[in-house]
């Protein structure tokens, strides 16, 4: 026999095991990954997937695009949401559904990114394999932010934020209506009891949330709101509104926003209708009888709706007096914002709450150049200042080309007027620094006040914004693209990540000291000493620099001290 034939007689066997062992393998791996999860609610059953991106430690198991109202279209459209009835349909919810309407300015994750009316879904996400027999773990809910007028459940990795969690719990996404669509508030809808839409939409989820979630292992009575921007600005609206007869919710978790920031106007007034007669005109239902108005936008093209809302939203970003935005209603937000506070009554519930460095830079208009620009666009923004409120504003935002120790004098190389970083710093103090801040202070105002948790973001991550809005979401879910940065980078998010998912689990952000990151600082609430966690301060290494800064430090909250004392004194001017 040849050395050849041997060889192949030898092979041959262990060539056939190998295959064996490949197939069962493999068999295997398409038989786990294959499953398809089920889950059967009153409007029918409910088939999920397994998901990872490849660096999970496991896979979890979604249920997306669950439809939570019927299709806000047709005579449906400026109407508050209708529950889905029951049904014995099969639903294969398999991937996100589409974004409500409205026009995207801000990156989505990649992938396909349709639009439509019909988007009143949820999106669940669970421990793979676990089910309601096991036991009810505590449930977070992502609200997505964007102006009120943009936005998607997408935009959060609730998923990362699951799987790389020490402990379990149940993740859920929802989508409302954004834009005019959503908050279409004028005299008429006001007097046809539609203001608020895209509120009450998240009423209704948070609603089907109570009534489903138990279905998937979780538990209605320990729910965590999350919510950045916009998002933060409900989830404070959901808090002061002692409307609500049903407990929704018991935590919140609210990212660079809060609802005393910018306005909060009666719905009638002079703003609100000269968006509403800018888009009827648009939309092309400028009627002079009343009644044919709402009959018209329902039988409108959504397309031509769509376009004729971030019209006027266009118009109105300049100024930042943006279109489409929570009024009082009466209802849902009875009472101005701060006069809620103030009241002592609203949903007691612990919070955890933060700002970024640099909140203004992406919304401050770079083409500040000079003083007058910078005052022209306060007194745009809030017509209501005094000229001695704008000398005052002048003062504490020192103007950078009359004094040599300017905080805002501006050395860097970069495509915006010399005024601007004394823009991006007053505005961003105004609209989210300071209503912050404001929450921390007006949430521990008693003693017996449940605990509120705040932070400061600081990680500089490019030249131009700094440690800009909305800079923290990939952070606290922990999403490979930042924590593969450097050890650093991936730190920052862990400490993040660990201390806002133990914060989700057990209602204190120290509590759950998990495998990873356990020695981190503990972080006080803030009644004991007003003190704040500070994540990532002098760390610029996304900005091309080399330095690490500090991963995270609790320090005396006393940034922009003065300054937030002025814009709280504004704080009851703003609405009119």
């Amino acid at each position: 026999m040849s050395r050849t034939t041997r060889l192949t007689s030898a092979v041959l066997p262990l060539f056939a095991l190998f295959v064996a062992f490949v197939a069962v393998r493999s068999r295997r791996y398409f038989e786990t990954f294959s499953q398809h999860p089920e889950v059967t609610l009153s409007q029918g059953k409910i088939r999920g997937i397994l998901l990872n991106d490849g660096t999970y430690p496991e896979s979890i198991e979604g249920f997306m695009g669950v439809p939570y109202a019927l299709p806000p279209v047709g005579d449906l459209r400026y109407r508050p949401a209708v529950p889905i009835p029951p049904s014995e349909a099969t639903i294969d919810a398999f991937e996100f559904g589409p974004r409500c309407p409205g026009k995207n300015i801000v990156p989505l994750p990649p992938g396909a990114d349709p639009q439509s009316e019909d988007c009143l879904t949820v999106n669940i996400f669970r421990p793979k394999g676990w089910t309601s027999e096991q036991g009810r773990l505590p449930v977070a809910v992502l609200i997505p932010g964007g102006a009120f007028n943009r936005g998607a459940a997408r935009m959060h990795n609730t998923r990362s934020m699951l799987a790389w969690s020490t402990k379990p719990f149940i993740g859920v996404s929802m989508q409302y209506r954004i834009g005019a669509m959503g908050f279409l508030n004028s005299r008429l809808t006001e007097k046809e009891d539609l203001l608020n839409l895209g509120l009450k939409d998240q009423i209704v989820a948070l609603e089907w949330i109570q009534d489903n979630i138990e279905r998937f292992g979780g538990d209605p009575h320990h729910v965590t709101l999350i919510g950045l921007s916009a998002a933060a600005h409900a989830i404070g609206h959901h808090i002061m509104n002692v409307n609500q007869k049903r407990t929704l919710f018991h935590q919140a978790i609210m990212d660079s926003g809060a609802h005393t920031a910018r306005a909060v106007h009666p719905a009638s007034s002079k703003l609100n209708e000269v968006h509403f007669n800018e888009f009827l005109a648009l939309s092309g239902c400028d009627t002079p009888v009343e009644e044919d108005i709402l009959p018209c936008l329902r039988s409108t093209p959504s397309d031509i709706i769509t376009e004729a809302s971030f019209a006027v939203f266009h118009k109105s970003d300049p100024s930042v007096r943006w279109a489409w935005q929570p009024v009082q209603d009466g209802n849902i937000i009875s009472r101005r914002p701060i006069d809620a506070w103030k009241s002592g009554r609203w949903n007691k519930v612990p919070i955890l709450t933060g700002f970024t460095h640099n909140e203004g830079s992406y919304y401050a208009p770079r083409s500040l150049s000079t003083s007058k620009d910078f005052e022209s666009f306060f007194s745009t923004l809030l017509p209501q200042l005094s000229r001695g409120d704008l000398v005052e504003l002048c003062e504490l935002y020192p103007d950078p080309a009359q004094h040599r120790n300017s905080l805002y004098r501006d050395t860097r190389i970069i495509p915006a007027g010399r005024q601007y970083k004394r823009g991006e710093a007053a505005y961003g103090q105004y609209a989210y620094v300071c209503p912050v801040r404001q929450t921390a202070h007006l949430a521990t105002a008693n003693k017996t006040d449940p605990p509120v948790f705040l932070y400061h973001w600081a990680v500089n991550k490019t030249v131009m914004l700094g440690a800009n809005h909305g800079d923290q979401p990939p952070y606290e879910t922990y999403n490979p693209e930042v924590r593969t940065i450097s050890a650093t980078q991936e730190s920052i998010s862990g400490h993040l990540h660990a201390y806002m998912t133990s914060f989700i689990v057990s209602g204190n952000p120290n509590k759950i000291q998990g495998q990873h990151f356990a020695d981190r600082p503990v972080w006080d609430s803030f009644a004991k000493e007003q003190k704040t966690m500070v994540f990532g301060m002098g760390n610029d290494e996304r900005a091309g620099g080399t330095s690490k800064g500090v991963v995270a430090q609790l320090v005396k909250d006393t940034w922009a001290e003065r300054e937030c004392e002025f814009w709280w004194r504004q704080t009851s001017n703003y609405e009119d």
